[in-house]
Parts: C-alpha cells; sequence; structure tokens
C-alpha cells in the first residue's frame, strides 16, 4: 500500500514567497484579454443603467400654480428630508408652561385597493403610525424643531422630537391622558390611565427655543401603503378635560403643509377641528416625520444596475481559478508548484483588488454625475451629506470586492465553474433583484447580498412604515452590518476553501 505525505524536498527557496505569487497572479490577470474587458464591461453596464435612470427621471407636481418642477423636499433640524404635514389647534405659549388633554377616541379614514375598479375603497380604521396629541414647536414654519406626545394607530404612546427621535410609551388602552411641559429648552411628555397618576415618557432639550413657542393639539397620519404606493389616509380625535398653563388665548387653527388642488384656491385632503361643548375633535393626514419616497430621489438608485454588473464580476472572479485547473496547474503536486493555498490566497488578493477598483471606478462616476443630472433635470434629491456619498462610493467598492472573493472560494470549493457562477449568483444578485420587486426582503438579512445596504443612502426608520422594496429605499439591515455579512461569507467560502486546498496538498502522492 503506497503511503501519502506531503512533497516539501524539491521546492525552490524562496518560490512560495507571497510578493512574488502576487506579482505572478496579477501577470496572469493583466494579461487575459477576456478577463480585463469584462470588468470594463461591469463597469460600463452599471455606470450606463444608473445614468439612464437618472436621465429618465422628471419628477412634476401640481401646486395652485399649475404643473411643474416639484419643490425642494423640507428639511429637518439635522438635514433630514422629513415630512411636516398636520392639522393643528394651538395657542402661543410665552415662557414656561404646559398642556394636558386626554384623548378619549381615535378613529380615522383610509383608501384601500379598490374593490370595483375606478371606485374608490374607502373604509374607517387609522394606519399603524397614524398620530393624535400634544405638540410644541418653535413655530409652524414646516422643518422647525419641536417635540409631541402622542398616541398612535398601533404603537401606542410615543414621545417624537425633531423628525428623527421617537421613544416609546405605554400601550394604548382606552382613553389616554397626555401632558407636554416646558421648562426652558426642557420638554418632557407624559402619560397616565386616570389622569391622576402620570408616567413620564421622555424628556428632550430642543435647543435654541425661542421665548414664545405655539403649542396644542394635532392629528395627522401618513398613507394606507399598498401595491408599492402611498393612498389617502386620516386621523381624528377627540379631546376633552384639556387644561392649558402659561396660555390662555383664543385658539388657533391651522392645516400645516396642506397642499392645493390645480385650481389653486382647494385645499388637497384637507383637515379641520369641530368645537363640541368642552370637546375639540381634530382631523388631520399626512405625517410628522423622516420623509422617504417623498423626500426626493436616492442617491442608492443610481446603483440600481449594480446587480447586473455584479454578475460579470462573478464570472471573471470564477473562470479566474477554474482557467488554471482546466490546464491542470493547479494541484499537480509538482515541485516547482507553490503550496496551492498560498495560491488561492493571492488570487483572491488579486480579484478583490481588482474588483475593488472596478466598483470604484463604478460609484465614483455613476453617483455624482447620476446626481448632477438629476438637479439638472430639476429634480427633488434626498440631503446627502459628503461622509454618507463617500460611504456608498467607497461601499460599493467593498462590496464588490467581497462578492469577487466570495465567488473565488465557490469556485475551489466546488468542480465545476459552471456550478460555481450559478451559485455565486443565486447567492449574491437574485436576492437583490427579488428584494428590487419588493420580494422577500428577509433575504437581504441572511444571504451574501446583504451588502448592497452599503449603498443605503438615507437610513431606515423604525417609526416609518414603507413599502419593503429597495425602490422605497428599504433595507433590512444598516449599512456596516449588511457588508459584514457578505464579507463573513466571503472569508468563510475562501477559509474552506484554503482549507480544503492544504489537505489535498498534504495527501499528495509524491513522483518517483
Amino acid at each position: 500500500m503506497s503511503s501519502f505525505t506531503p512533497d516539501r524536498s524539491g521546492q525552490r527557496a524562496g518560490q512560495d514567497r507571497f510578493p512574488q505569487l502576487l506579482r505572478a497572479e496579477w501577470t496572469k490577470f493583466r494579461s487575459a484579454r477576456g478577463w480585463v474587458l469584462a470588468m470594463a464591461a461591469s463597469v460600463l453596464v452599471t455606470v450606463s443603467l444608473g445614468l439612464l435612470i437618472a436621465g429618465g427621471v422628471r419628477s412634476t407636481c401640481v401646486t395652485g400654480k399649475g404643473e411643474g418642477p416639484c419643490p425642494a423636499p423640507v428639511v429637518g433640524p439635522d438635514g433630514t428630508a422629513v415630512r411636516d404635514k398636520y392639522y393643528f389647534v394651538h395657542q402661543p405659549l410665552k415662557g414656561n408652561g404646559s398642556i394636558t388633554a386626554r384623548v378619549s377616541d381615535m378613529t380615522g379614514q383610509m383608501r384601500l385597493p379598490d374593490a370595483v375598479p375606478g371606485v374608490r375603497n374607502i373604509k374607517k380604521g387609522v394606519v399603524p403610525w397614524a398620530k393624535v396629541g400634544l405638540l410644541v414647536r418653535q413655530s409652524l414654519k414646516q422643518g422647525t424643531p419641536y417635540a409631541a406626545v402622542m398616541l398612535t394607530g398601533d404603537h401606542g404612546v410615543r414621545m417624537q422630537d425633531n423628525f428623527t427621535h421617537d421613544v416609546p410609551g405605554g400601550p394604548h388602552n382606552g382613553p389616554q391622558w397626555l401632558r407636554l411641559t416646558r421648562s426652558g429648552d426642557t420638554i418632557a411628555g407624559y402619560e397616565s390611565d386616570d389622569g391622576k397618576t402620570w408616567t413620564e415618557v421622555s424628556t428632550v432639550k430642543l435647543t435654541g427655543l425661542p421665548p414664545t413657542v405655539e403649542i396644542g393639539l394635532f392629528a395627522t397620519s401618513p398613507g394606507a401603503l399598498w401595491e408599492m404606493a402611498e393612498a389617502f389616509a386620516q386621523a381624528t380625535a377627540t379631546f376633552d378635560q384639556i387644561t392649558l398653563q402659561g396660555a390662555n388665548g383664543s385658539w388657533r387653527r391651522d392645516d400645516v403643509g396642506v397642499t392645493m388642488e390645480s385650481d389653486g384656491k382647494t385645499p388637497h385632503h384637507p383637515g379641520g377641528v369641530v368645537e363640541s361643548g368642552d370637546k375639540l375633535i381634530v382631523t388631520g393626514g399626512g405625517d410628522i416625520g423622516p420623509a422617504t419616497m417623498e423626500g426626493g430621489v436616492r442617491a442608492d438608485l443610481m446603483l440600481i444596475g449594480g446587480g447586473v454588473g455584479l454578475i460579470l464580476v462573478l464570472v471573471v472572479a470564477v473562470t479566474f481559478f477554474t482557467a488554471e485547473r482546466r490546464r491542470g496547474l493547479i494541484g499537480t503536486g509538482l515541485p516547482a508548484e507553490p503550496h496551492p493555498a498560498r495560491r488561492l490566497a493571492a488570487k483572491a488578493t488579486v480579484v478583490g483588488a481588482v474588483a475593488f477598483v472596478a466598483g470604484l471606478v463604478t460609484s465614483g462616476v455613476v453617483v455624482p454625475v447620476g446626481l448632477a443630472m438629476l438637479r439638472a433635470h430639476q429634480n427633488p434629491i434626498q440631503p446627502i451629506t459628503l461622509g454618507t456619498e463617500l460611504r456608498v462610493i467607497v461601499g460599493y467598492a467593498a462590496l464588490t470586492a467581497a462578492a469577487a472573493v466570495l465567488a473565488l472560494g465557490l469556485a475551489a470549493l466546488v468542480k465545476r465553474g459552471i456550478v460555481a457562477i450559478g451559485l455565486a449568483i443565486a447567492l449574491v444578485v437574485v436576492p437583490y433583484f427579488l428584494a428590487i420587486a419588493g420580494l422577500v426582503p428577509w433575504l437581504l438579512m441572511i444571504t451574501p447580498a446583504a451588502g448592497f445596504a452599503i449603498t443605503q443612502s438615507i437610513p431606515t426608520f423604525a417609526h416609518v412604515d414603507v413599502n419593503q422594496s429597495l425602490f422605497a429605499g428599504y433595507y433590512p439591515l444598516p449599512p456596516w452590518a449588511g457588508l459584514a455579512v457578505t464579507c463573513g461569507y466571503a472569508a468563510l467560502a475562501l477559509g474552506a476553501a484554503m482549507a480544503a486546498q492544504r489537505r489535498k496538498a498534504s495527501f499528495q502522492v509524491p513522483l518517483p
């Protein structure tokens, strides 16, 4: 019986040095015109699709002046695009003070998919993030600092401020007392089941509040989500047992942010208030919170063709390994052959670096140029900081590199290149396309496609419901967490492949 032992005696000194392997693998890659052209084609495909989208977007809005370019998004205190539309019954509050009220009833109406084509299907009910409660804000100008304690349609009592911050209170069971107090720049929100025993929900500081602010009752409701769109919804709250400290004027009524029909005079889905004894019944629609779809075109849409471009990158990465396997240059046991695991590491380094550069060129061109085209066509753009734009650009390059290393590792683990290509596409690209269509978005949490979250140009907020589609800006994981999932898969595949190569090398039959 033959004895199987590693053959190391014939290796030449210095042959296994990693820098030499890198140089050799890089020479192989750049000498193969097909691989170079395929990587260039991946850049061209993704850039072309992104610029085609940017060039074809024409946002128009109907205002009181007729149809024309959409206005720039409303921006909150921290620069986030926001929605700031609600009905407000309020009084000026000079200095410190408070407002207390009981929400004795919360109802609403919303549009559902039409049961009969062409006939609007309006039903009673409230959406999960419908909001009614007490509000204090710097002024009625949209986007200004505020704090509110509220009841929601399906998320209990909440304390929210400055659009992006949300603190949960208790569950909503029947009538609920709410209280909002001001002490300088400090705003505190409270809740009570009986109007006697109070629990603090949260305290926030609104830096720079003027001496006189607006304080009162509000109602608003984001639209009902269906068929990748947002449809009409309103919320109505009945307030009673209303008491104010520090303000005792007459109630003012404002439908903040209401838009007009094309005639310029008729409000579109107006809110309102009805006085009944000591009760105020307030109805409003819109939202006070971060804007997603309504905030303008997002930068990450410029990379929507990245899934197509990555297919070419995956093919190159797989064939970069299988080409030598077909020629019998890997795992032959020849004395001059470097250790297979080291060669695989060198190949991964080269293909990862090339993919990173290709991804960097792709995103470095399509993101800024695409945004410039959108602005030139007077489209509203989601605000994006320089840091976020750089993260999208460099992050896409890192995703491309990780995907390439993953494909190389798969090629080393399976025997047939076509199988490795299919597996890589199924793991990286297919979940991405399904998520674009709004299907099984949870795949972007457990597959290597999770890395596309690094291109997310606006954050996902827990207190804003969106259609679970990439077109709506939905990514189930934060940017860096998503990229970490892809890198983890790549490291696992490459590590397993290197371990397999080491085992194979240790059992090579020595040549006579």
